[in-house]
């Protein structure tokens, strides 16, 4: 890709399309943004989209769509079976992956479980270099246990490691020639979400491959952060700059027995499924596909998505569209850590994230740092932004809380959503409330659900922080939203 320089030397992101279809958004006053958090009780999942300025949440099923995009989803053809939409999606999948089969779910997690339903037993341990909210729960529920390798440094949250979701390969070759539990595959996560969507090497995953080879232990990768984890390897791996991201997808492919991906997060669309080589799983896997997601031809899936995620994989191949959410979120790394906030380095995929430890010092983790950082943006600038940390964990089977090693709040940049001036302003929203950190105070739960309690929990600020935060946002901004 062509290197665009701005002839007053300034360095921004530039957008490589054109805004054609508008969403109005509203921004309500600090007063009614406070009134709209307690009345989701301090969860930022149960607010309404209408009192959201700017939605940071997630990068899944969110992200805008092309005009390629919308036009084919209407010659879509919705056949119950054997769909003519299904197999050109078909065809694109083979064509970028080589792999021999696609099986059709409606998201990624419906994939984890047919993945976990048909491989995890009673005992099993699961390797991986970082575990995903809904892959543990699944793996768990089969009675698995998860055991993560990543790389030294990798929950460092300012580091110049350019690939900390690399896993420890030394560690994972010495686990599997010792352990004398079942391990049905090792499980690699492109752009591991809970660390700052930081990505893997092309070198790291043909090591880790040749590994798995040698124990005929199965290599699953999650490709739902693909599209990040393709352009950095572009950018960071010194043996991969003269590729093209479809060689890089390929090579990542070709040194893996199954990808299984959300295309919420890669390819623009509302769906995903499981890409894999012809082999003894094939019919196991399509038996539960057709159990727990559809029919083969579609999986739970729209045909119009399924339209929709054609044109988008194929856009996701293409260097000049991908680059924009890596080039924002870098954008909005390097500015926030020029005014001191502390944010994870090197910027990854998905989005910027806060490190709340850094951000919240004198909040315990059993108060949750990084949910109630998040609560806080969302008064000082009606952003919602996701916590990462030990709300996102399970209790110990005590009854104590799992400290998180990392709190963070992540701001996720959906692909082709955000203007740089939306950007600009939650880059000063953020600064603002650094610069008033000691008024950010912790939370507690009112109602507690035993799994994945972050969706639907309830909780309670543990003082009256917030009201004192809502009065200092008014006295330095006056009238203003």
């Amino acid at each position: 890709m062509q290197d665009i320089r701005f002839f007053s030397g300034e360095v921004l992101p530039l957008e490589r399309h054109k805004v054609r279809i508008v969403q109005k958004l509203n921004l309500l006053p600090v007063e009614e943004r406070f009134a709209c958090l307690q009345a989701s009780k301090n969860n930022l999942y149960l607010l309404k989209n209408r009192d959201i300025f700017l939605d940071m949440l997630t990068d899944s099923g969110v992200n805008a769509m092309s005009d390629r995009q919308l036009a084919a989803m209407m010659s879509a053809d919705d056949a119950y079976a054997g769909s003519e939409t299904f197999f050109e999606l078909e065809a694109v999948i083979k064509d970028i992956f080589g792999m021999d089969h696609f099986l059709p779910a409606h998201q990624g997690r419906g994939c984890e479980r047919v993945l976990a339903d048909l491989l995890v037993k009673e005992g099993d341990l699961l390797p991986m270099n970082y575990h995903f909210t809904t892959t543990r729960a699944h793996i768990v529920r089969c009675g698995g246990e998860i055991v993560e390798l990543l790389c030294e440094g990798a929950e460092e949250c300012e580091s110049t490691e350019p690939f900390k979701g690399n896993i420890d390969t030394k560690a994972l070759a010495d686990l599997l020639a010792t352990t004398t539990r079942n391990v049905p595959f090792v499980r690699l996560e492109a752009g591991a979400n809970l660390i700052g969507g930081q990505p893997f090497s092309l070198a790291n995953l043909e090591e880790t491959y040749r590994i798995c080879q040698e124990h005929k232990i199965l290599l699953v990768v999650d490709a739902s952060l693909l599209q990040d984890n393709l352009y950095l390897i572009k950018k960071r791996e010194a043996a991969a700059k003269d590729l093209t991201i479809r060689d890089i997808c390929r090579k990542i492919a070709a040194n893996s027995d199954i990808i299984y991906f959300s295309a919420r997060k890669f390819g623009f669309a509302k769906g995903g499924g499981i890409v894999l080589r012809e082999g003894p799983l094939v019919g196991k896997l399509q038996e539960l596909i057709v159990l727990n997601e559809g029919f083969l031809t579609y999986g739970g899936m729209s045909v119009r998505e399924m339209a929709a995620m054609t044109v988008g994989l194929e856009e996701s191949m293409d260097e000049s569209i991908i680059s924009q959410g890596p080039e924002y979120i870098a954008y909005m790394v390097d500015e926030l850590s020029k005014r001191g906030v502390p944010v994870v380095k090197p910027a990854g995929g998905l989005g910027c994230h806060l490190n709340a430890r850094g951000f919240a010092p004198d909040v315990p983790g059993e108060e949750y740092p990084a949910a109630a950082v998040a609560s806080a943006l969302y008064l000082a600038g009606g952003i919602r932004g996701m916590e990462r940390g030990t709300l996102s964990e399970d209790r110990l089977p005590d009854g104590r809380e799992k400290i998180a090693s990392m709190e963070l709040l992540r701001l996720a940049v959906p692909r082709r959503v955000f203007t740089l001036s939306q950007i600009r302003y939650c880059i000063d929203r953020v600064h603002w409330l650094w610069e008033n950190r000691e008024l950010i105070g912790g939370l507690r739960f009112t109602r507690e659900p035993k799994i994945l309690r972050f969706f639907i929990g309830e909780l309670e600020p543990t003082s009256d922080w917030q009201d004192k935060l809502v009065a200092k946002f008014r006295a330095d901004f006056g009238d203003s939203l």
